[in-house]
């Protein structure tokens, strides 16, 4: 399993990096990236820490860890220079803190983020047909989210990135070791979002075509 959303306590998660990496392994993960909330007051802090650890966790573990970033409530005019400054710094894997329905996001946060150097748009609540198509343009992934605050409008965001062609992959955006994926929770998401059960795999493949560029 591919897992390209996760926190540790270097954000809002519980866990140091060592045991989210284990656990995921136990778990049957097969990469994965961490991607602590960051904005330009500790990414200079955070990204270079998460970079020198991965790199051991990977070989020690037999799992595929790679040091990534989401950039939350950055204001959007500026989320391109983050994403920029975030990639400097030893970010791979870059998402964006979507306009999710579950909490108050700043108005223009997906039409910028599908504007600059990320990967991932994560959890954009009423994913308009313009910010679908940019993003299928530019191959950024859009999130399907196991959360559950966020996941509510996963069917909604399912149904605007299909209908343009946008590519959809599936993160727990983990904060707790019960965050991570199982069987049941991957089912029970893709069915409530209006998505078959088989349709999973077609998600690992877009999530591995993230990855592939930074191997």
């Amino acid at each position: 399993m591919i897992d390209l959303h996760m926190h540790t306590f270097f954000s809002d998660g519980i866990l140091i990096p060592s045991e989210l990496v284990y656990l995921a392994k136990t778990k049957g993960y097969t990469a994965m990236a961490i991607t602590d909330h960051i904005d330009f007051s500790n990414m200079d802090f955070v990204i270079p820490r998460i970079a020198k650890v991965v790199a051991s966790l990977s070989d020690l573990y037999g799992i595929k860890v790679f040091p990534g970033a989401e950039l939350s409530y950055v204001p959007p005019s500026l989320i391109k220079e983050a994403a920029e400054k975030c990639r400097q710094l030893g970010a791979k894997v870059i998402i964006v803190h979507g306009e999710t329905v579950a909490e108050t996001v700043p108005e223009g946060t997906n039409f910028c983020a599908v504007n600059a150097d990320i990967d991932i748009l994560a959890h954009p609540g009423r994913l308009t047909k313009e910010v679908a198509e940019i993003a299928a343009a530019k191959d950024i992934k859009i999130e399907i989210t196991t959360r559950n605050h966020h996941s509510v409008a996963n069917k909604e965001v399912a149904a605007a990135a299909l209908s343009a062609k946008a590519k959809l992959i599936l993160n727990t955006d983990s904060h707790l070791p019960d965050n991570l994926m199982t069987k049941e929770l991957i089912e029970n998401t893709l069915t409530k979002a209006g998505l078959s059960v088989d349709y999973f795999e077609i998600m690992q493949k877009y999530s591995l075509e993230v990855i592939s560029k930074y191997e």
